[in-house]
């Protein structure tokens, strides 16, 4: 019996707390298998690891695919508390990821429905089933206190 998260969301954005908590931008991501349990999960590291590629989206994916042994995860879903920036969203393509649900949206930096749309480009292979805007106050909420704080 596998244990299926009440609300995934709730998990990203757990992940996006503790992320905060170390002085990371508050991005949190889970990966969810086909049974809906949790298979990785992962905030922003990008100042810990000294990576600006350490996004949660790319340490959730990795993760979800070493623990498969798969480089393909065309069954998953990625829950993320922030719209992927390009990046990331082409990590996701790249991933064959089945769903992409996302939080906040990215006016500035997203990819996916603002900026880069990489989606939409005719040079991606991959297009995930995408819900925007789950939990979008509470993730808007997370990140604006965030660099409110940076600013005082």
């Amino acid at each position: 019996m596998t244990h299926m998260p009440p609300d995934p969301m709730l998990e990203a954005l757990a992940e996006a707390r503790a992320a905060a908590a170390r002085g990371e931008i508050p991005v949190g991501a889970v990966v969810l298998g086909p049974d809906g349990a949790i298979l990785a999960r992962a905030g922003n590291r990008t100042e810990a690891d000294n990576d600006p590629t350490a996004h949660a989206e790319i340490l959730a994916l990795r993760a979800a695919a070493a623990r498969r042994g798969s480089p393909r995860l065309p069954d998953c879903d990625l829950i993320v508390t922030l719209e992927p920036c390009p990046m990331c969203a082409q990590a996701i393509s790249l991933f064959r990821i089945r769903r992409l649900i996302f939080g906040a949206y990215d006016p500035k930096g997203g990819g996916v429905d603002h900026g880069a749309r990489i989606f939409d480009a005719p040079s991606c292979h991959h297009r995930p089933e995408i819900v925007g805007g789950v939990r979008e106050t509470e993730a808007a909420t997370l990140l604006r206190d965030f660099f409110q704080g940076k600013r005082q």
